[in-house]
């Protein structure tokens, strides 16, 4: 059962970055425009090109995770971003979600210990990752099979 837990929470947490992702880029939310307006209120810069790179690595990161395909280089980059998102926007704010002063870093401390755990443990059953490995190590045998001969 062991290979499990990191696909269930490689499933979830994917689903959330990609939802993020399509958001950012305008499909399900407010697009570009909107991250750029932001970014730009939040003084990183430069700004319209800082929001393309967000919106493709919630986007893609969050599909790569649910393949899981190069799971270990995703988790690690969408933890920086959330490691950033925590320093410029809810840091001053409380630890929980909803506050008066605006949204604290309950939320995005969550995903940093999802990342975290598919950074280490890898990405668990059901993925390109897996499939990719297994692949290797069976080509490996084969030809360790065929010298032995």
């Amino acid at each position: 059962m062991r290979p499990y837990g990191p696909a269930a929470l490689r499933l979830c947490v994917g689903t959330v970055f990609l939802l993020h992702g399509l958001q950012k880029v305008g499909l399900l939310g407010p697009g570009l425009d909107v991250t750029t307006t932001l970014l730009d209120k939040l003084e990183l810069g430069p700004a319209y090109p800082l929001a393309v790179v967000t919106a493709v690595a919630e986007l893609g990161g969050g599909v790569l995770l649910i393949l899981g395909g190069l799971t270990r280089w995703v988790a690690l980059a969408l933890l920086i971003e959330q490691l950033v998102a925590i320093y410029k926007v809810n840091i001053t704010n409380s630890y929980y979600l909803s506050t008066n002063d605006g949204p604290g870093m309950e939320y995005r401390l969550i995903l940093i210990g999802a990342m975290l755990c598919l950074a280490m443990t890898g990405p668990g059953a059901f993925s390109l990752d897996e499939w990719r490995n297994s692949s290797a190590e069976a080509k490996a045998a084969g030809r360790a099979r065929a010298r032995k001969v």
